[in-house]
């Protein structure tokens, strides 16, 4: 394009007496110079000056049930990446044993402490040989009596009796299941007597043990004389030789569920992000084109045509059997057939609207097909794409979820959400069924935050909401 120069009043008079010949000697190409073509300044005037992502965002936060949703979900992606930062938390993997017996601690249930029970000062406890200079390893057990084995009820009482038996003297539980035998007067001790079951005799009307374990006392606060003590303050004893509880309680391998739900949540989310935008990466830039480029639709309508008659749960499957089960195979199976429904939804969008006026402006002006894309077309698309995006992460945590639960999914040294809730719904009916509790409402909570932020954002994005 060129542009005349010369001032106006030098023409003015020729252009006047009309004379075409003198304005020809006086109007030459040296008058002109080239105005270069600016992309960014070619539609300047046809939209006013304002900003799509800024009215986008502020119409977003405008939404306090998304927004509280938002921190959530941002709070709980931060914390599984720093918990494994944080002091006195157990490896995801490791299987736990009680320091001293070297049994695994399976099945312990949740809590907030790992503190059993407070002696009170001057309590008897008895001590066990346990190599370390600040923890002490005690119960209160004196003496264990056989099943049918006689002892002398020193003083009986409706929940604990007080005991001799070889040479030791202390407490035993009188419950239902160990139901002492006594003569038509009890009080009238001491009496031999017997019970039906093995009894453990305590120093105190008290169980201070974990499942006949040993705990943990700091040495501090004990009095200790050879392979007895006497509590010298009120003591918490501890089920392991720390402070660390077991805050999601521990699996029947012993496995902390505290670490292994988090480490889980971080596998599955890797899974699910990773695949969402593989999935929206090939899907939008496939349906674009599919869409927007008409030589192209024969060609990909039939490409489409042989995916999708596949069954996604078939490919899953068969990607899943055929490869090594790790991260990358599930990856890469969802993400084979995934990208389809995308892609067609994407290129029915613009196929509505690549004809529109406002597109063929931007042809004649010049623009290239990849500007008009970015520009005219993807801003029409950005609420619809994020809708599906945001539900394409827990659609693929549920897809894992489903592998796993077939039996075709990560191994069991991999913690994810769908092992974990495949594992926990084996314990469903016991009272181990915090085992599905925790990971199910991790799960449920990524569910819900990506489908009401999805939805929010496709609200705030669609440019009809728009001023």
């Amino acid at each position: 394009m060129k542009l005349f120069k010369r001032p106006k009043d030098q023409i003015a008079a020729p252009l006047e007496q009309g004379v075409s010949a003198e304005i020809a000697r006086l109007v030459t190409d040296a008058d002109f110079v080239v105005a270069p073509y600016n992309p960014d300044e070619g539609e300047r005037g046809g939209y006013s000056n304002y900003s799509y992502w800024g009215s986008t965002f502020r119409s977003f936060f405008k939404d306090k049930v998304a927004l509280v949703f938002l921190i959530t979900l941002v709070a709980l992606l931060l914390f599984t990446i720093i918990q494994p930062l944080l002091p006195q938390q157990f490896e995801a993997n490791v299987i736990i044993d009680h320091p001293l017996t070297k049994r695994q601690m399976s099945n312990v249930a949740p809590a907030w402490t790992n503190v059993i029970v407070e002696a009170p000062a001057g309590t008897a406890l008895v001590v066990h040989p346990f190599d370390n200079d600040l923890w002490a390893a005690v119960d209160n057990i004196v003496a264990s009596v056989k099943a049918r084995k006689e002892f002398t009820v020193l003083e009986y009482g409706d929940e604990w009796c007080r005991i001799a038996y070889d040479g030791a003297e202390g407490y035993v539980r009188n419950d239902f299941t160990t139901k002492i035998k006594f003569p038509e007067d009890p009080l009238a001790t001491p009496y031999a007597a017997k019970s039906n079951f093995a009894l453990n005799v305590y120093t105190t009307p008290a169980d201070m043990s974990n499942k006949g374990d040993a705990l943990f006392v700091l040495k501090r606060q004990l009095a200790i004389d050879g392979d007895t003590a006497v509590t010298t303050e009120r003591a918490q004893l501890r089920l392991l030789p720390d402070t660390r509880p077991f805050l999601f309680g521990t699996n029947s391998a012993g496995q902390d569920l505290w670490a292994k739900v988090w480490s889980g949540t971080r596998t599955s989310l890797f899974i699910g992000v990773t695949v969402a935008a593989l999935q929206s990466l090939i899907g939008i830039l496939i349906g674009v084109l599919w869409g927007y480029v008409k030589a192209l639709d024969r060609l990909l309508t039939e490409i489409y045509n042989v995916i999708d008659n596949i069954p996604t749960t078939i490919v899953l499957i068969l990607v899943s059997y055929i490869m090594r089960p790790s991260v990358q195979t599930l990856i890469l199976a969802m993400t084979v057939t995934g990208w389809v429904g995308m892609a067609r939804f994407v290129r029915n969008q613009v196929v509505i609207i690549r004809d529109r006026d406002y597109n063929l402006a931007s042809r004649c002006l010049g623009n290239s097909t990849a500007r008009i894309i970015t520009r005219n077309l993807l801003p029409y698309l950005v609420s619809v794409i994020m809708l599906r995006l945001a539900l394409a992460v827990p659609g693929a945590i549920g897809s894992e979820v489903f592998i796993t639960y077939i039996g075709l999914g990560l191994p069991l040294s991999v913690p994810s959400l769908g092992n974990l809730i495949n594992e926990g719904r084996k314990m469903i009916s016991t009272s181990q069924s915090y085992q599905l509790v925790f990971p199910t409402i991790i799960l449920s909570v990524i569910t819900i935050a990506f489908y009401i932020i999805g939805n929010a954002f496709a609200d705030a994005a669609d440019p009809k909401n728009h001023l």
